[in-house]
């Protein structure tokens, strides 16, 4: 029997944590949603009131200013930001993801001075994997890194980077030895500020518009030395491990939205009249709301699943990260439509919140690795024989 048998358990702080941060979002991140969309803006209001509340990287360990809190707590968070907005459920999942590389593999040192800046909410952490020419296929890097006495010169394009231009830093992975392909990249921090650093014209997407999708260009951007995340060629490395912890908290953010979209829906349902009584009372809706809250649930239980073993660091983080990832998008997606589905054609339109939860839940199924690739590495984990049995 596997020892791991118990996967998780949702402890008395948990739940209050679930409680505290769903009442921050009813009255700070929720009300501004709608505006936010609609403006395509960044979400202010809900940065400001996770940073004062210390949300807004829960990850972050004690010793450089965090909570420490476990990986658990830190979807449940993204969960319930993504209930209210997923756009704002970014700025956790995203510091999450741009920071990590420096907590797995960054010397005392850049750990003492990022992860600390993160902690105090003095700026935001993006991360810059994915090029123009090397999406799925991230080993493709044409980013370079180039020494210069003490210091690197970074040049290149990123594309795709989540919160450009709003975040303070940035995790670059870069070429430095091209010759060795993957094992030829390195990880470094670099700084909004940095001479040589701009960004593009904000991508205009189909959902999550609150969180600005920019293009980072580095143009003989010269950083220290002692920017480098780790040792030089161990940056891929780095960065697929990340993933295989944050592509955990895409998960939480589809369980997040997936339960927004049902909760409106199941209120809607009970107050919409038609033929003399409630439309809940129709067998075949409640059929499709039945569907929606069982996968809702199925969902939240194999995301908090893989966050208790990427917490743990289990041998089997990578087959369930992907798997989390893989089906709770899957579930956002199929629980919002339906949403609209039961508020017809109200839930059509951009009076109610349901559209925007549709739009929104799209992209879990594609970033940090769409769909295809995660059935990708969960088949190659199966076949290499890497899965828990009970």
């Amino acid at each position: 029997m596997n020892p791991n048998f118990s996967a998780y358990v949702l402890s008395d702080e948990h739940v209050e944590i679930r409680r505290a941060c769903r009442d921050i979002c009813d009255a700070k991140v929720a009300p501004f949603a709608a505006a936010v969309d609609e403006e395509a803006r960044f979400p202010s209001e809900a940065n400001e009131a996770l940073i004062a509340t210390g949300f807004h990287a829960t990850h972050v360990p004690e010793e450089y200013g965090g909570v420490g809190a476990d990986a658990l707590t830190t979807c449940i968070v993204i969960e319930e930001v993504a209930r209210a907005d997923v756009s704002a459920s970014l700025i956790p999942a995203v510091n999450k993801l741009g920071s990590l590389p420096v907590q797995i593999g960054g010397n005392e040192e850049i750990k003492a001075t990022y992860l600390s800046k993160l902690a105090a909410g003095e700026g935001m952490f993006s991360y810059c994997l994915s090029e123009p020419d090397a999406g799925s296929d991230a080993a493709a890097q044409k980013t370079t890194a180039v020494r210069d006495g003490d210091d690197w010169i970074l040049n290149g394009t990123k594309r795709w980077i989540t919160n450009a231009g709003e975040s303070e830093y940035y995790t670059v992975l870069a070429m430095t030895d091209a010759s060795k392909r993957s094992r030829g990249i390195t990880a470094f921090v670099v700084e909004k500020s940095d001479e040589g650093v701009s960004f593009g014209a904000k991508e205009k997407k189909l959902g999550i518009k609150g969180s600005p999708t920019r293009e980072v260009y580095l143009d003989n951007v010269r950083i220290p030395g002692d920017r480098i995340i780790g040792d030089e060629g161990r940056g891929f490395e780095i960065a697929m491990k990340t993933l295989d912890h944050t592509r955990i908290t895409i998960a939480a953010q589809a369980v997040g939205v997936a339960q927004g979209a049902l909760d409106y829906a199941l209120e809607y349902a009970k107050e919409r009249q038609q033929f003399g009584k409630s439309i809940a009372e129709f067998q075949g809706l409640q059929f499709l709301l039945a569907d929606m809250g069982m996968k809702v649930e199925a969902a939240r239980q194999i995301t908090y699943a893989a966050a208790a073993r990427s917490e743990r660091g289990d041998a089997d983080l990578t087959f369930f990260g992907a798997a989390a990832k893989c089906f709770a998008s899957d579930v956002a997606m199929e629980v919002t439509t339906n949403a609209v589905q039961v508020l017809g054609g109200y839930g059509y339109t951009r009076d109610y919140p349901v559209e925007r939860m549709m739009r929104d839940a799209k992209i879990t199924q594609i970033y940090e690795g769409t769909n295809q690739v995660q059935r990708i590495v969960m088949a190659r984990q199966l076949l290499a024989g890497v899965q828990s049995t009970i």
